[in-house]
């Protein structure tokens, strides 16, 4: 049984930043393309970022370009979302998720995802 679990979500002030953190157990961690989606109360799902198995490709929301980074160590099977000058209007709980497919580009829809952890809740505040 695949676990998936997020660590790093907090409250932090609008202009602030965090680093959430990623990790699964399973087998072989590089059979696997990875994103961050994220979840506010009341609205869908969205695609944060995304990274393929050998970090040769990373993708990001429009939104977050320039102020979020995706990073993985394969060695420790974990994935890292770093996130810069955040604001209120990102406040959610963020969640990993895996595809077991090596994608050439991470996948923005969330139907492309088999495994997803419970999330972490992040809070901006004003």
């Amino acid at each position: 049984q695949v676990q998936v679990e997020e660590s790093g979500g907090g409250l932090v002030q609008a202009g602030g930043s965090l680093r959430l953190s990623c990790t699964a157990s399973v087998r072989t961690f590089t059979s696997y393309t990875i994103a961050w989606f994220r979840q506010a109360p009341g609205k869908n799902r969205e695609f944060v970022a995304g990274i393929t198995w050998n970090s040769d490709r990373t993708n990001y929301a429009d939104s977050v370009k320039g102020r979020f980074s995706i990073s993985r160590d394969n060695a420790k099977n974990t994935v890292y979302l770093q996130m810069n000058r955040l604001n209120a209007e990102e406040t959610a709980v963020y969640l990993c998720t895996l595809a077991p497919v090596r994608w050439s580009e991470a996948p923005t829809q969330d139907i492309y995802y088999t495994y997803w952890g419970q999330g972490t809740q992040v809070t901006v505040s004003s």
